[in-house]
């Protein structure tokens, strides 16, 4: 299944998509509610509408609105150092343990909103990630068991603020600037793609100008690798999300200049069967003034 939860004129809602056109499943089923988490959190859910999609009236994807897969997430994990051209790129040691952050919330948006350059800063960066969103939860999870937790996969653009990144050794300042983090448009349950969505090619683009170009199968710690070890420390729950690290070709390692995302621009995340993450670049002033006249 391929999901999208997006705002129309009738509200927002979760829809199945199936190649151009989508069908509302919280019209068939008001208890799916307006986000992902009814169904992450009851899968038999789906089974209440599955007879019904193919006979419901549709709407053109291009009509919907993305809004957050999760709109409120309890947790949000990121890996910093996931392909090892990239580790050297950055000029790091190749770690024998997978490099961990949080998001908080306000630092997330969905696919289609403003990604906001902050005032104090010009060197916004971009990077391609795979993002899992977590659906049965629990602690000291198997590898073996690991993938049976996943309920989907999506797009995730981890926009990162350069100087702020690199003003402690812990990342969190430059990680979680307000409407930097872009999650979506679209989630796909595991079925749709290989096993734990390796495999898939994953680029970043500003135009026809690719920035990143790679395969999830390049991630040294796969998604089976990073379930068990995060929840070596912590309890994940349905709904959770996490990031899985970025590609080589990040814009503050490109030389001789690095290449700093600017207003104006429109940067692309795609991933081979999930979809395109696409998000204007915005001045933080001007974002402000916009939200300001709504």
């Amino acid at each position: 299944m391929k999901y999208l939860v997006g705002e129309t004129k009738s509200g927002t809602a979760v829809f199945a998509v199936n190649g151009e056109k989508a069908v509302n499943l919280t019209a068939l089923n008001a208890e799916i509610g307006d986000d992902l988490m009814a169904l992450i959190q009851t899968p038999s859910m789906l089974e209440s509408v599955a007879g019904k999609i193919a006979g419901a009236p549709s709407v053109d994807v291009s009509s919907i609105t993305p809004a957050l897969p999760v709109a409120k997430p309890g947790t949000i994990i990121c890996l910093g150092l996931n392909y090892t051209d990239h580790i050297k790129e950055g000029g790091y040691e190749i770690p024998d343990y997978p490099a961990l952050f949080m998001r908080g919330k306000n630092s997330i948006m969905a696919a289609g909103a403003p990604l906001v350059r902050p005032t104090c800063s010009e060197k916004l960066d971009y990077e391609a990630e795979l993002m899992m969103i977590i659906g049965k939860g629990g602690r000291h999870i198997s590898e073996a068991d690991a993938l049976d937790h996943v309920f989907g996969y999506t797009v995730f653009n981890d926009g990162s603020v350069r100087d702020y990144q690199r003003k402690t050794h812990q990342w969190t300042p430059g990680k979680n600037f307000d409407d930097t983090g872009a999650i979506g448009p679209f989630v796909v349950t595991p079925d749709e793609v290989p096993a734990g969505a390796s495999g898939l090619k994953i680029e970043s683009r500003v135009g026809d100008e690719i920035l990143q170009s790679s395969n999830t199968a390049n991630m040294i710690w796969s998604v089976a690798q990073t379930i068990a070890t995060i929840s070596e420390y912590t309890t994940l729950e349905p709904g959770d999300l996490i990031a899985m690290g970025t590609p080589p070709g990040v814009g503050h390692a490109k030389k001789p200049n690095p290449r700093w995302l600017v207003p104006g621009e429109v940067v692309d995340i795609e991933i081979e069967g999930i979809g395109i993450c696409s998000n204007p670049i915005v001045d933080e002033k001007d974002h402000a003034a916009s939200v300001a006249a709504e």
